[in-house]
């Protein structure tokens, strides 16, 4: 640590490349080996898909059947390598967030690198639940209804799997985001940006804006995904006003 405080600027260089190779040997082993599980990786993206998916089971949905092509030669064999390296990047995060913090760690005090592992633990734990919400619940209400949605029975529904596996990464990644805002909203309280009081008094401020921003980030235009992205937005708004409202500005003490 103390050595390097006092590394150059091109050997802090050497170290930030010697760091960045290890997270992409981590990624890429990681993707290759999901590559290699093709038939478990596609198992589970997939599953949503399929009327026997957990989330229909236990709201006691009817079955139904998704019917998924492909359009392009090499789409199935590129999908398939997106989705590895997607998986690998996932997998291998855990890993990859402790080399970067154990790069920036050396440059922090005491109490700024104990605050930044709490942080960063709670940035990942929400992003995680993000996608397990949006895996779980969203996407497959969304392809659900969407995918054997007809203005005709004499329309049948073919989706593609390109199609597909983008939704899926889009609002995945989308949700991972979202779910980060009570810890945005925890650190803008405790440099005091932010209070409860006044997340309260534009309440109704906020539900136009998350429903302008659920309009924007959601990949399809339909009402029932509108509001099935709002929904959730609005959930975490709540509980942040409640963690904005516990949480005590960096420098006063507190009250024991």
């Amino acid at each position: 640590m103390n050595d390097d405080d006092r590394l150059t600027f091109w050997e802090h260089l050497d170290v930030l490349r010697g760091s960045l190779i290890r997270m992409l040997v981590a990624a890429v082993a990681a993707g290759v080996v999901a590559f290699v599980l093709k038939d478990r990786l596609f198992a589970v993206v997939l599953a949503p898909a399929d009327g026997g998916f957990v989330t229909y089971r236990l709201l006691g949905a009817e079955p139904f059947t998704i019917n998924l092509i492909n359009t392009g030669l090499a789409e199935q064999f590129m999908i398939h390598m997106k989705v590895a390296l997607t998986a690998g990047v996932l997998i291998a995060s855990p890993y990859i967030l402790y080399v970067l913090f154990r790069f920036i760690s050396p440059a922090l005090y005491d109490d700024e690198r104990r605050y930044s592992v709490r942080l960063t633990v709670a940035a990942y734990a929400m992003f995680i639940v993000g996608l397990a919400v949006n895996y779980f619940v969203i996407f497959p209400l969304t392809v659900r209804f969407l995918g054997t949605y007809q203005v005709s029975a004499a329309v049948s529904n073919m989706l593609t799997i390109s199609s597909y596996v983008d939704t899926l990464a889009m609002m995945s990644l989308v949700f991972g985001i979202v779910f980060e805002i009570p810890v945005v909203c925890w650190l803008l309280a405790r440099f005091g940006l932010l209070k409860a009081e006044w997340m309260s008094r534009y309440r109704r401020h906020a539900v136009v804006a998350i429903v302008a921003v659920a309009a924007v980030i959601t990949p399809t235009s339909d009402v029932f995904t509108l509001l099935l992205v709002s929904l959730p937005i609005w959930l975490l708004y709540e509980v942040s006003v409640v963690i904005v409202k516990r949480t005590v500005v960096k420098g006063k003490k507190v009250k024991r």
